[in-house]
């Protein structure tokens, strides 16, 4: 019977590529039944073609007895085609692996062939209970007569240490011996299994460093040389005697060595076994830094990788010697290769201080300008570009996949605030940098951009006038608008630009300018929050310009008022129906607001109708009204205290953490526990009253009976009334008690709860209105004419020496601990010393307050028409409830 051979198997896969699956299926079939076979050529075999198969990915699991079979054959080509099969397929969980104890064993006794064939596939299957068991007999082998017996021992003896760590005791002084044998690739295999075990613990290793540095004096093997200068990378830190007794020959080795990768592992063992601090260690930092930069200029992209990744561990200790090769390392940024530019970046990333940040970042954001498409010079390179000829490709195209894009972008960022815009001397300019990623960056950062220019604008006060001026080109812009939902768009750098357009106007000459961008029609392709901060930052804006009016105020101001405030109130009426939560709440407060100020303004009267001169002497009754009545609507600083009480300041990053627990606090535990029994059925029985309709009473006593229940009781008696549902039995005298009772209970609940009204007057009683308290209202404006608008702005704009002054550490709440008398003490100085920032205005030095006239409404005797009587009160208060 003719059988099919690993060759054949390998000839009908490479002539079945369409049908691969049923040829495999067959195959397969066909070793199930050779594997069975007492012929133990023809099972070895079938062990070969599954071992094939298996490296194909198919599971040969079913076979593992198979291969047990085939591994105790006293035939030495045989035995290798066993263990190479479990080797390839045998793991922890194999079931047959307690098969193998004695029959490795048995053939670690046998011929120097067997030993070595048994000892290669040992490594592989390798677990703790074999290591257990088969430690003191791979221990005596340490010693085998044979040097490639010794050296495949050692190899072993790693796994061992590996999966059995107790015979280390055992297993060391046999080592030792052999870093002195007489074969070097002894040596250099138990140098090999040492270098591994000191990564895992290197203190355990320590006592064998002078044979290290003996072997590494006296070797010229390169590949042993590397390993040791491994070893000693891991010692060094462990041992700073070392760094100073290895810095002459890792110096030697360093500048004759020929081999790149003995080169390089010197270099990082410098870096990691801090050879290179003291004045020793700058020249060969600098030795260092000069073989690196000549690998950046080689054609092998191997080492030009190894030398940025070196680089990038030698810049924050030596950061002056990379710098000198500042050019050739930005050029890597733009390699075809992205591995190299992503090294590149994280070297250039590291490099950035003071006085480099400003030409990094614009290199950076070169690259992430589009390139320019070529220009066909002639007819026949623009027909050659039609029908698809070659061209070479820009050096750029590669960087402009998104991945890599959004890289440099979030790297410029990154750089720039690194420990707290530690590396910017000019914020103008930074601000300028983060617009210009909005435009060149083509990927969603819009995120990052805003916490940014939010962040340095509120931190950094000389900087405001300028953001300002910038956010207000930024909302002037209209491409920002087409596809603000887009992938490559930056939408949320526009919420940026709203928020600090509103909340600093103040910085801006004409800050009413904002307002025709805050509310152009194209904002409604924005998302909800985007929408909402517009919304706030315009009545922001109207709020500040219409209190700089008041200060200078002229009838010729009052149409352009009027206008802007009929231009916001439009916008907020649209706004007002949205579907979003948000933006409906805020444009539907903000439309009660203008509502009140649109009809102030209309009621309003410009001094030359009422036939006012302010500038006469008038001593007639009307000077009564013109001391009484502002020349100004009074409107006008009603917005401005709601946004500019409180000047926002960042936030110190231990604030919260200064907040201590109270005392007793247990957030697991409920605020409002849950009921302990279900819900009563006279609670389910008043909820279904409640929601079912009730009947409908006649307007002149028609349908009287119908609302009558059957007996002659009203229907009003009660909700459980017949003749209210018709259903519902008759309230008991003690459910009528208990749910009045649940009545003045919920009452008293919803008295103090700000989110409820409670009116628990009579409807017949009427407010007196002189009866209700007087507030003093805090801040409010002078009334005089003040300081002109034309000083103030000029005083604004005058030339005045930049300084950028950071606010890095924030504020932080004070803690006092009023069981403490020192603490009492010392909130008491803290209480009675100024704050820096926040500095309230004295009232009482600010001329009198304009006094409101309040409407009292009274009923007529007769008609019942309502007749509306000006009332003034004391001091020209008005009052809050």
């Amino acid at each position: 019977m003719w059988e099919r051979t690993l060759q054949d198997l390998i000839r009908g896969l490479r002539a079945n590529k369409k049908d691969e699956s049923k040829f495999i299926a067959q195959a397969v079939d066909e070793i199930r039944k050779e594997i069975k076979s007492k012929d133990m050529e023809l099972k070895a075999a079938a062990v070969l073609k599954l071992i094939y198969l298996e490296m194909l990915g198919y599971d040969m699991s079913w076979a593992a007895f198979h291969v047990v079979e085939v591994m105790s054959t006293p035939k030495i080509h045989l035995k290798a085609v066993g263990y190479l099969a479990a080797a390839q397929s045998f793991g922890p969980d194999t079931d047959v692996l307690m098969l193998t104890t004695n029959l490795v064993k048995k053939d670690l006794s046998s011929s120097p062939a067997d030993v070595a064939v048994t000892l290669n596939g040992l490594a592989s299957i390798m677990t703790a209970e074999l290591a257990r068991d088969m430690s003191p007999e791979l221990i005596a082998m340490l010693n085998h007569s044979r040097p490639h017996v010794r050296k495949r021992a050692i190899l072993v003896m790693y796994k061992v240490l590996v999966k059995q760590p107790d015979v280390k005791d055992k297993v060391m002084p046999r080592l030792r011996e052999r870093l002195e044998d007489a074969d070097a690739g002894v040596v250099a295999a138990t140098v090999n299994v040492l270098c591994e075990l000191a990564r895992r613990n290197p203190q355990d290793y320590l006592p064998l460093a002078p044979q290290f540095f003996r072997l590494l004096t006296t070797s010229s093997n390169n590949w042993m040389l590397i390993k040791l200068v491994k070893i000693f990378g891991s010692l060094s830190p462990l041992e700073p005697r070392l760094v100073k007794k290895l810095q002459p020959p890792i110096t030697e080795l360093i500048s004759t060595t020929p081999a790149i990768s003995l080169l390089y592992e010197c270099v990082h063992t410098c870096i990691i076994g801090g050879m290179l601090h003291g004045s020793s260690g700058n020249s060969l930092a600098q030795l260092c830094v000069s073989k690196l930069a000549t690998f950046l200029q080689d054609a092998d992209q191997n080492l030009k990788y190894i030398a940025l990744l070196a680089l990038t561990k030698i810049v924050p200790t030596h950061p002056y010697l990379v710098a000198e090769y500042q050019d050739v390392i930005l050029g890597s940024i733009a390699d075809q290769d992205v591995s190299i530019r992503m090294r590149a970046l994280d070297l250039v990333s590291a490099m950035v201080d003071r006085s480099n940040l400003q030409s990094i970042v614009q290199r950076l954001l070169d690259l992430l300008a589009k390139p320019e498409a070529p220009v066909a010079s002639s007819a026949a390179q623009s027909l050659a570009q039609v029908a698809g000829s070659q061209i070479t490709p820009s050096p750029l195209l590669p960087l402009q996949t998104k991945s890599y894009r959004l890289a440099l972008a979030q790297r410029i960022i990154s750089v720039c605030s690194e420990s707290t815009y530690a590396n910017v001397t000019d914020f103008e300019w930074y601000l300028s940098v983060l617009v210009d990623l909005v435009y060149v960056a083509s990927v969603d950062v819009g995120a990052a951009i805003r916490d940014q220019l939010m962040d340095v604008v509120a931190r950094v006060r000389g900087a405001r006038r300028y953001a300002v001026q910038l956010m207000a080109k930024v909302l002037a812009d209209k491409t920002l608008l087409q596809d603000p939902k887009g992938e490559d768009s930056c939408p949320d750098a526009l919420s940026a630009a709203a928020w600090i357009a509103g909340e600093y106007c103040s910085e801006m000459p004409n800050s009413s300018q904002l307002l025709k961008y805050l509310l152009q029609p194209e904002i409604s392709a924005l998302s909800s929050e985007i929408i909402a901060v517009y919304l706030h930052s315009a009545a922001k804006v109207l709020g500040h310009w219409a209190a700089e009016l008041g200060q200078s105020w002229d009838d010729a101001y009052f149409q352009d008022l009027r206008d802007k405030v009929h231009m916001i109130t439009e916008a907020e009426k649209a706004y007002a129906s949205s579907n979003d939560m948000e933006v409906q709440e805020r444009a539907a407060n903000l439309l009660g607001l203008f509502t009140f100020i649109e009809a102030d303004l209309a009621s309003y009267r410009p001094a030359k109708e009422n036939g006012i001169d302010f500038d006469g002497d008038n001593s007639s009754e009307f000077s009564t009204v013109v001391a009484a009545d502002p020349r100004y609507p009074k409107s006008l600083y009603l917005l401005q205290p709601l946004f500019t009480s409180y000047e926002l300041n960042p936030v110190a990053a231990d604030a919260q953490l200064r907040v201590e627990r109270p005392e007793g606090l247990d957030l697991d535990t409920w605020i409002v526990p849950p009921p302990k029994n279900p819900v009563p059925d006279a609670v389910v029985a008043d909820v279904e009253a409640f929601l079912k309709p009730k009947t409908k009473k006649s307007k002149k006593g028609k349908g009287k009976e119908r609302a009558m229940g059957k007996d002659g009781n009203s229907a009003s008696n009660g909700i459980h009334g017949e003749g209210a549902l018709g259903t519902q039995p008759m309230e008991s005298a003690e459910e009528a008690a208990e749910r009045a009772k649940r009545k003045v209970e919920r009452l008293e609940r919803l008295r103090d709860d700000p989110y409820y009204l409670v009116d628990d007057k009579p409807p017949s009683q009427v407010p007196d209105v002189d009866a209700i308290p007087v507030v003093k209202l805090e801040g409010m404006p002078q009334t005089s004419n003040g300081p002109q608008l034309a000083s103030l702005m000029s005083s604004r704009t005058g030339s005045t020496t930049k300084s950028f002054d950071v606010d890095r550490e924030g504020e932080a709440p004070t803690i006092s601990r009023p069981h403490s008398s020192q603490a009492i003490a010392d909130s008491d100085v803290a209480l009675s010393t100024p704050a820096e920032y926040y500095t309230v205005a004295d009232v009482s030095s600010s001329a009198s307050p304009v006094p409101i006239q309040v409407t009292r409404v009274k009923k007529g005797k007769a008609t019942g028409k309502k007749k509306r009587t000006p009332k003034m009160l004391d001091n020209g208060n008005t009052t809050l409830r």
